[in-house]
């Protein structure tokens, strides 16, 4: 079964996310999910990630199927969630101050899909995401953390690690190095 990657990205996260995406080989098998707290501003990072990466990616719609090799963003002003085999978008009330938040993606990840889920937790300034990756953990799955002395804002990092025990805290360029890994074979 291919996994189910999800990563938690704020403020300083755009930077090691793109250097993630720009890593995944046209032949990765896992489904990406990104949450980037964006609120209810456009935002335009699905073409940014297809334009720098070798995997399509859009935003996340309510409903929709998932797909092996495609990257998923989840929408402004929608949390977005799993099911087993698709996409929950709603439009609940904020977590830590953020619609979208990624510990609903995080904590429905886990729940659907257990141990194929890998979470990843990148700069940002608050701490969302640390339940999440608690969630994740505690379901058999992989948490991975950004380094927080590498973290342009160290403090979803530095949640993610005082809140669970993630596997490893890497710096961005070896984050990519393990999704890459992660997404052909795990």
């Amino acid at each position: 079964m291919s996994p189910i990657i999800v990563i938690a990205t704020s403020a300083g996260g755009l930077g090691p996310l793109l250097q993630i995406v720009e890593a995944l080989p046209s032949t990765c098998r896992a489904s990406v999910f990104i949450v980037q707290h964006i609120g209810t501003h456009q935002s335009s990072l699905p073409d940014i990630l297809a334009h720098r990466g070798s995997l399509p990616a859009v935003f996340g719609r309510h409903g929709a199927v998932i797909e092996r090799g495609h990257i998923y963003v989840a929408p402004p002003d929608r949390h977005m969630r799993l099911r087993f085999g698709s996409i929950l978008l709603d439009r609940g009330i904020k977590v830590h101050f953020a619609r979208p938040a990624a510990d609903p993606l995080f904590i429905s990840a886990a729940e659907a899909y257990g141990e194929r889920v890998v979470g990843i937790v990148l700069s940002g300034a608050n701490s969302d995401g640390a339940e999440g990756m608690r969630a994740i953990t505690a379901h058999g799955g992989l948490g991975l953390v950004q380094d927080p002395g590498e973290a342009e804002f160290p403090d979803m990092p530095l949640a993610a690690v005082k809140r669970d025990h993630p596997a490893a805290l890497l710096t961005s360029d070896r984050l990519a190095e393990r999704v890459a890994t992660i997404c052909v074979g795990r």
